[in-house]
């Protein structure tokens, strides 16, 4: 959560406010030894953020299915 003073919440309100609805993480205002918190009232899908990525995976995806990893895992610990 990003906490800002009052003066900086004065001077960029319109980005701040924005920046709340799109990622939905809330803003703390600090003033003094209070704080105060904007929160957008709906739920965002935070998965909306994610950016697609399809050079991530190498090769065919369907070989990660059948992956087996026994024979490179020693489990016998000390």
């Amino acid at each position: 959560m990003k906490t800002i003073t009052p003066t900086e919440l004065r001077m960029n309100i319109y980005n701040l406010l924005e920046e709340v609805l799109q990622t939905g993480v809330p803003l703390e205002i600090k003033k003094g030894d209070r704080r105060l918190r904007i929160t957008p009232v709906e739920k965002t899908d935070k998965l909306q953020n994610l950016i697609p990525r399809p050079e991530v995976i190498r090769g065919d995806p369907e070989e990660l299915v059948a992956l087996n990893w026994e024979a490179e895992v020693n489990l016998d610990l000390p």
